[in-house]
């Protein structure tokens, strides 16, 4: 067993940016591109599908998103839609729910938590999460919105 962080894939140090300076891997299997949002699957729920036409696009122009990478998606999606499933149970029935001698845990508690934990997960993975939507480099964002990049380079 290995000890320590996972490596960050050289894909994402590519995006990311690779503050450590460590040795990128060149041997390293890349996924497929994707040039195109893919449709959500069949199975997703509707609140999962919501989520995957929000973040799929985004994951696409980001060149984040590979072939490799659309079970994460799919598990995410599906994990966003389970705790928002939870949370509204939690909302409607409260956060203790009669049982066969007392009050016990909603049930949909431990399944909020459980969500959460994969969103975590699989987010981190595809750069979802705050602390590595912050490293992202995106190239061209910076660009983008600048309104004074055509003024750089010109002499009067």
């Amino acid at each position: 067993m290995t000890r320590g962080r996972k490596p960050k894939p050289s894909h994402l140090k590519a995006v990311q940016g690779n503050a450590g300076k460590r040795a990128v891997n060149h041997d390293e299997p890349q996924g497929d591109e994707i040039t195109e949002v893919p449709l959500p699957p069949e199975w997703l729920s509707p609140i999962g599908i919501e989520l995957w036409e929000k973040i799929a696009p985004w994951l696409v122009s980001s060149k984040i998103l590979t072939m490799s990478d659309l079970a994460n998606l799919e598990a995410y999606c599906a994990a966003y839609s389970r705790w928002r499933l939870a949370e509204q149970d939690i909302a409607k029935n409260g956060i203790v729910v009669p049982g066969m001698n007392s009050d016990v845990k909603n049930p949909a508690c431990t399944e909020a938590n459980a969500a959460l934990k994969q969103m975590a997960m699989f987010g981190s993975a595809l750069g979802l999460d705050p602390s590595s939507r912050a490293r992202l480099a995106v190239p061209g964002a910076k660009d983008a919105n600048n309104p004074f990049k055509d003024l750089v380079g010109k002499k009067r």
